[in-house]
């Protein structure tokens, strides 16, 4: 008994700092392991979420108003003809990643926002046509790409909105909505009360369309990431055992150098 409460007394006791901060680092470790799961299976959920949206009945911007909680993550075609004039080029993209790929998402650029005017309606539909590279002399001189003229038909996923970025200040209120700029964020009320045009009130993200415009639409797939997220864990869970075996460690080293000591 008494060397029980020797070999307690020596790991915990006599060794109240050591032990605060082991609790505090394994706790850390933990915590933050846990988080990175947390993370990577909400990822992992959201795409499926997202999966089972698209695998609904295609909707059709031309034959109905929908709203955002109807519409949003799931497949949309409709029909009609871009408005190049008003097209915002938001800055400070990422190139989109192809499934499995990971070699070229440094590179910045654009995404490429553009009014579509719907066929048969009195509305428009912000379209994402895709990401454009920047031009790395002048970031001000924008890429060149195609755009049809005619009337035509598109498909695409619909989402709240393009992606935000961390921008300083705000946006410049007076903006001449009849000729392309250069955007930060994209705001869609904003734009809707820019243009006094009737607008849905989300954007359709083009999917590939075998169409050589100059845009880059392999877009990363939402679980994209997951693998860090997994390696981040791994690293705080090693953080944390790491800690109580060299707390452990220093604590049976102690006792061991009493009990010899003391001739136990």
């Amino acid at each position: 008994m008494n060397r029980k409460n020797s070999l307690f007394d020596t790991l915990v006791a006599k060794r109240a700092v050591a032990t605060v901060s082991a609790l505090l680092v394994i706790a850390i470790g933990c915590g933050a392991g846990i988080w990175q799961l947390t993370r990577a299976h909400g990822k992992i959920a959201l795409a499926a979420n997202l999966l089972a949206r698209q695998q609904m009945p295609i909707l059709n911007a031309n034959t109905h108003s929908w709203t955002l909680e109807e519409a949003s993550e799931r497949r949309m075609i409709a029909r009609g003809k871009y408005v190049p004039e008003a097209a915002i080029w938001l800055d400070n993209r990422p190139q989109p990643v192809p499934v499995g790929g990971a070699g070229s998402a440094a590179q910045a650029g654009f995404y490429v926002m553009m009014l579509f005017r719907l066929e048969g309606r009195d509305e428009v539909l912000w379209v994402n046509r895709g990401w454009a590279p920047r031009n790395r002399e002048n970031r001000e001189t924008l890429p060149s790409i195609e755009t049809p003229t005619g009337t035509l038909n598109i498909e695409g996923i619909v989402f709240p909105h393009p992606g935000k970025v961390y921008a300083l200040g705000s946006e410049d209120p007076s903006v001449d909505v009849n000729k392309p700029r250069i955007a930060q964020n994209f705001d869609i009320e904003r734009e809707g009360q820019l243009h006094h045009w009737s607008q849905a009130p989300f954007i359709l993200r083009l999917e590939e369309t075998g169409v050589a415009d100059g845009l880059v639409r392999e877009w990363a797939p939402l679980t994209t990431g997951v693998d860090r997220h997994y390696a981040y864990a791994f690293q705080w869970f090693a953080l944390a055992f790491a800690g109580f075996i060299f707390w452990l460690a220093g604590g049976l080293r102690q006792y061991w150098r009493q009990s010899t000591a003391h001739g136990d």
